[in-house]
């Protein structure tokens, strides 16, 4: 039971490091205007709308890659060839990401692509089996 438990923990975490990690390029390419911190909702209100694309296309890579990382990483740990610890990590990816999406003006594009990569974790989750064979 601990061991799932971990499997999906480590998934978060490895996720939400992969997040991090991809959004920091994307800001070191794309930087947010001068003065301006990604912390402050209202100034990144005004600017989400007028961002350049790929500055916010570089969120829907961090949450692809993401996916990937959870799905890969829960299914190592668990360690039983079940998909449920994926799943269970990109539903509260899912969660997290309508959350973040509800409260930031961003366009239609930004939250269809920004749920649906989620369902990457399931080609981490394959990727992770295909390495337990050999």
């Amino acid at each position: 039971m601990l061991k799932r438990i971990l499997a999906v923990i480590g998934g978060i975490v490895a996720g939400s490091l992969t997040v991090a990690a991809v959004e920091m390029l994307g800001h070191y390419l794309y930087p947010l205007p001068a003065g301006m911190k990604s912390d402050d909702m209202e100034a990144m209100k005004e600017y989400i709308p007028n961002a350049p694309f790929m500055a916010l296309f570089f969120v829907i890579i961090a949450y692809a890659l993401a996916a990937l990382v959870v799905g890969f990483v829960s299914t190592k740990i668990a360690n039983d060839g079940k998909n449920k610890y994926a799943i269970i990590g990109g539903v509260i990816f899912v969660i997290i990401t309508i959350i973040n999406l509800a409260m930031l003006p961003t366009p239609v594009w930004f939250w269809v692509l920004g749920i649906a990569v989620w369902g990457l974790v399931l080609a981490g989750y394959k990727l992770a089996l295909n390495k337990n064979k050999e």
